[in-house]
């Protein structure tokens, strides 16, 4: 399933955010991919809200993984800084990925092989100084769910 949404400012990219958030469930593995600046860590904020976080969600780009914990942690990854799939294995994912919480994967192309199959895909372009498309793509029935739940419930375009 695909899913393509436009959001016209940073509000209503972390808006989408979440409403996604309060569908995921403990173990629901999000790759996110994109350019700098397409809006990537803004979405995980929104995430984060929608998971009901207090957290102060920041790109972990120099200590790579941040953890935030809560009733469901959210287990943020940023691999911006990391150049193979190799360097990506030696930090342990696999604990994340598989572990009690959602794991958001920030540069997920970095470990595109290493990623599992039970996933939701989200691509996020700039379209203009504050227009985004987002592209949802899952092969999960239950993401699948949660995606067309977050679409029907919502006021955006897609």
């Amino acid at each position: 399933m695909r899913i393509v949404v436009r959001t016209y400012s940073a509000d209503e990219t972390m808006e989408i955010g979440e409403r996604l958030g309060r569908g995921l469930q403990a173990g629901d593995v999000l790759a996110l991919f994109g350019d700098l600046g397409a809006g990537k860590t803004t979405f995980t904020k929104g995430i984060a809200r929608g998971l009901g976080l207090e957290a102060d969600v920041h790109s972990p780009t120099f200590t790579l993984i941040h953890e935030h914990l809560g009733t469901i942690p959210l287990y943020h990854v940023d691999l911006y800084r990391l150049a193979s799939e190799e360097e990506v294995d030696t930090l342990g994912i696999d604990e994340y990925i598989y572990g009690d919480g959602v794991t958001i994967i920030e540069w997920a192309d970095r470990m595109k092989s290493l990623l599992p199959p039970e996933r939701l895909d989200i691509e996020l372009k700039l379209i203009g100084e504050t227009e985004r498309e987002m592209v949802f793509e899952t092969d999960s029935p239950r993401l699948q769910a949660v995606i067309e739940e977050l679409v029907s419930n919502a006021d955006i375009s897609h």
